[in-house]
């Protein structure tokens, strides 16, 4: 079987070594991939835009593809599983219009309150005066939300009455997420502690992956500006049996099936960003993918082949599925650019990576890297993600912690606490 994955991250490249994986895959493609998935065995890089459609279907018929699992989440929220589809080509990720659960905030929220799913009270604007009174009215902390798709930093946590309108004036007016901002959602501040579940969907059932937990904030504790995930690790103490019931009874199965019930079936991933209170979960935010260092996590936990449950989510037969984990704690942690996640250098060389990956249980996955004359460098904000496994979580973090001193580029920055949260709830 020939399998291609869209995309060039961390998760991407995660993707590709699980599938690779595989007894019944016989070669991998990605497009455009990056210089870590190019060192696979089995795999191949090409050159392609991942919003040229035309091509991508002229490249998977050329080669006789089998399937095409679609990483990020601009490609799915412009239709490439429509369109390929129309084409009899197997995709793995949902139509544009259930991508609509990530690509549009106010169409989550008011499917979420239809479901009555637990979340936090929200009001939808188009006006910056009447987002900047609701606030003055609803008073602080607030959550101000671009509703369309920001690379994950669209979203100001605001203390305090004058951050909520600068940055209602970022995005309304000065338009620093483009046309993602000209709506938003303000929410009210929940106060918890943060984990993610991700869960394959065939449009009626739904198996949900195992817990981790994501770190938003670039700087240890929980500070500064949001990235798009700075590391993740796997499983997370906070989504206890109780919590993982309540997920899957009181968020996923009735997200789906009221999906089903608007005439919107979801067919993919669909991750649920969730604030645990009090054992009680609430959803912060859906996505349509896997979640980017979320996936880096857990795949390395998964026994169960990956490839057979791409294909019951598409053939509608995932009930017949379950998924099995060996009983390691993976700890993934992002390595950044200088200024990530605002502007960033680029073209920093990159060494020690050979070294870190001596240790059998540590893998790192390429995710703004680029090769040239047999060398590596740095070429996107986020650039690696260095990946370990051991027998519990504070093994996996001494181990993936000495990886990373290993590595080593000018301006590399990573934060010194991911999985802390974690550990600190084992001692409980």
């Amino acid at each position: 079987m020939r399998i291609l994955v869209l995309g060039s991250g961390g998760r991407e490249h995660a993707l590709c070594w699980k599938i690779h994986q595989s007894p019944i895959v016989e070669h991998v493609y990605a497009i455009p991939g990056n210089p870590g998935i190019k060192k696979l065995e089995k795999a191949t890089c090409v050159p392609i835009g991942i919003k040229d459609f035309q091509s991508i279907k002229d490249y998977v018929e050329k080669e006789k593809i089998h399937l095409v699992v679609v990483g990020p989440e601009e490609p799915l929220s412009l239709g490439i599983s429509d369109f390929l589809e129309k084409s009899h080509i197997p995709v793995f990720g949902p139509s544009a219009k259930a991508a609509q659960l990530e690509a549009s905030k106010s169409f989550a929220k008011n499917l979420m309150y239809k479901a009555k799913i637990p979340t936090a009270e929200y009001a939808v604007f188009t006006n910056a005066d009447a987002a900047k009174e609701y606030v003055h009215t609803f008073g602080t902390p607030v959550v101000i939300k671009a509703d369309g798709l920001a690379a994950g930093k669209g979203v100001t946590v605001a203390y305090d009455e004058e951050t909520a309108i600068q940055a209602i004036d970022q995005a309304m007016n000065s338009k620093i997420f483009g046309s993602a901002g000209e709506t938003l959602v303000i929410e009210q501040f929940l106060s918890g502690e943060e984990a993610s579940i991700l869960a394959f969907s065939d449009g009626k059932h739904v198996l949900p992956l195992t817990s981790s937990q994501d770190h938003k904030p670039v700087f240890d504790g929980d500070k500064g500006p949001n990235t798009g995930g700075m590391g993740a690790y796997s499983p997370a103490p906070v989504v206890t049996t109780n919590v993982e019931n309540k997920i899957f009874e009181q968020i996923l199965k009735p997200t789906i099936k009221t999906m089903f019930e608007e005439g919107i079936p979801f067919r993919g991933i669909l991750y649920a960003g969730l604030m645990i209170i009090e054992q009680d979960p609430y959803v912060i935010e859906f996505n349509v993918r896997l979640g980017d260092p979320e996936t880096q996590a857990i795949l390395p936990r998964m026994e169960s082949d990956i490839v057979p449950l791409f294909w019951a989510t598409i053939d509608g037969n995932l009930d017949k599925h379950t998924i099995k984990y060996n009983p390691y704690a993976c700890v993934t942690v992002v390595l950044t650019s200088k200024g990530y996640p605002g502007s960033y250098e680029k073209g920093k060389e990159i060494t020690g990576i050979d070294e870190a990956e001596k240790d059998l249980q540590t893998v790192v996955f390429h995710a703004g890297t680029v090769e040239e004359n047999g060398k590596l460098f740095t070429n996107g904000g986020r650039v690696l993600n260095v990946t370990s496994w051991d027998r519990d979580l504070p093994s996996a973090v001494q181990r993936v912690y000495s990886a990373v001193e290993k590595i080593h580029f000018e301006g590399m920055h990573y934060r010194k606490d991911i999985a802390k949260k974690g550990i600190a709830k084992l001692k409980l």
